[in-house]
């Protein structure tokens, strides 16, 4: 496992690589970035049970990606907490969006734990059956749904580890410091 202040430096075919030695990293990193500009097979999108859009990571892939994105995501009919669905990716550089919704934080007693942990493997799940190869994660309920994101990192990352064998790459996109710093310590 790696972390990075990932700069863009990667192989042809999108995935990091170790300057000189060209060899792939391994499987499950966390980067500072834009989850909209990644070059992965899929990209998880931190969504509302509606599906249809929102603020933060939501409302930046449908906005990146474009109309087909929303449009799918009408004929789907919503999703639960902790589960996921796939549409198009639209306009973005990856082949799905992996659409799934996490927890809102209630201090933790409310089965928030088991619910991110869900979120994170259901995605997993649905990119696998996909024929997704690499997938990049946002930090999943961090933002507007409140859960901490020191308590988060660590259950996204184990959850990842689970499935880790069934993909080349994992990559845990964080948009800030605090976010990053977090999931750094978790890889």
């Amino acid at each position: 496992m790696r972390c990075t202040r990932y700069e863009g430096y990667a192989g042809r075919d999108g995935f990091p690589r170790s300057r000189g030695s060209g060899s792939r990293v391994l499987s499950i990193e966390a980067v500072l970035g834009d989850i909209t500009r990644e070059r992965v097979d899929a990209i998880v999108n931190a969504a509302n049970t509606s599906l249809l859009g929102g603020g933060g990571v939501d409302g930046a892939i449908h906005r990146a990606g474009g109309p087909a994105i929303l449009a799918e995501c009408r004929a789907l009919g919503g999703c639960a907490t902790g589960d996921a669905k796939a549409t198009t990716a639209g306009n973005l550089p990856s082949s799905w969006i992996v659409h799934t919704v996490g927890p809102v934080w209630r201090g933790g007693s409310a089965g928030e734990p088991e619910l991110l942990a869900s979120a994170h493997r259901r995605s997993l799940e649905v990119a696998r059956d996909l024929g997704a190869r690499s997938v990049a994660f946002p930090a999943i309920s961090c933002g507007v749904y409140g859960y901490p994101v020191e308590l988060a990192a660590p259950i996204a990352v184990g959850a990842a580890r689970e499935l880790e064998d069934d993909f080349d790459l994992i990559r845990f996109v964080l948009f800030g410091d605090e976010a990053y710093g977090a999931f750094a310590a978790a890889v």
